[in-house]
């Protein structure tokens, strides 16, 4: 049986090559947030002034809500990015290529220096990839701290269902999903099954290997389990008619899982970003709804963390 970097099984009846699989260490370091000199304007026309993407977010974690935050795409945790003028292109690309949920992340300067913690998401267009380390390494890290990413997942497969494209998932955290294949199909537990028509920012991407692609929360959207005003982060969606196998595009016939890495937008055509995970024909996947559906909860960080986990 396969292992994983997370050190369990993978699950029965679902074979990979895991064992093939190369894990490479990818430097990042914590970003300074983000601030517009002028105001941003919202889905109606108004003008605002809210906190956005980067930095050190200590009290929104994986595992919590995904909306209502008095901010814009606000992102849990610690945000990475790897940025030097002089690094060819493809090097300063290479964290959020290879970096993937539940991957391992290290701190290696500061006083939180030899700090463990995991990869949730990686967030398109500003190239930053998100770590969910406990509240009290975080109060110890500052800007500019120099963290190591194990990467290790692309380039997974599914050995008996090929057909299946899987992205940015750490073979540990596959081993969590609760998935299984029955006859053929993939059961995969998700929180909430969205329509493609929910799908705005990020779509006509070249590759799915990165980033996200936003649901829209400027309109209601309706899933088969509330809306997305239900959604946390570390959320498992199901997207059918959304295509991530080459690039983002909208194509019946094929459905996406991915998980919700960042919090929603008051933007226009934007929302909670998806990373996607899997990406195959729509009869491939028997997406199962699912309350514990949650990376966080699978891998007991974030606001599961069993430190922050009230005695019952």
């Amino acid at each position: 049986m396969s292992t994983n970097t997370l050190g369990g099984p993978v699950p029965s009846g679902v074979r990979t090559n895991a064992d093939r699989l190369v894990e490479i260490g990818v430097l990042g370091h914590v970003v300074q947030p983000q601030a517009d000199e002028s105001p941003r304007v919202d889905k109606d026309g108004r003008p605002f002034f809210l906190p956005s993407t980067g930095g050190i977010t200590r009290n929104v974690l994986v595992g919590d809500s995904a909306v209502g935050w008095c901010g814009d795409h606000i992102e849990p945790g610690v945000s990475l990015v790897y940025a030097s003028d002089r690094a060819p292109r493809r090097t300063r690309t290479s964290l959020m290529f290879l970096a993937c949920c539940g991957n391992r992340a290290v701190v290696m300067s500061g006083d939180a220096k030899g700090s463990v913690g995991t990869v949730t998401g990686m967030h398109g267009g500003i190239n930053h990839v998100l770590v969910d380390f406990p509240v009290d390494v975080m109060n110890r890290m500052c800007i500019d701290d120099k963290v190591q990413v194990w990467s290790m997942g692309q380039g997974l497969r599914l050995l008996d269902l090929p057909d299946v494209h899987v992205m940015n998932l750490d073979p540990g955290l596959l081993s969590l999903m609760r998935m299984r294949i029955d006859r053929g199909q993939l059961c995969v537990p998700v929180r909430a099954v969205f329509t493609s028509a929910a799908m705005g920012s990020g779509i006509g991407s070249s590759t799915s290997y990165d980033g996200d692609c936003d649901i829209v929360t400027s309109q209601p959207v309706s899933a088969d389990q509330g809306t997305a005003q239900n959604l946390c982060l570390g959320d498992l969606v199901a997207i059918p008619d959304h295509d991530a196998r080459w690039g983002r595009t909208n194509r019946p016939g094929i459905t996406t899982i991915g998980v919700v890495v960042h919090a929603d937008s008051i933007i226009a055509g934007h929302g909670p970003g998806v990373t996607a995970l899997m990406s195959a024909p729509s009869e491939r996947f028997v997406p199962e709804v699912s309350e514990s559906a949650n990376i966080a909860r699978y891998l007991k960080i974030g606001r599961y963390r069993p430190s922050l986990q009230e005695p019952e």
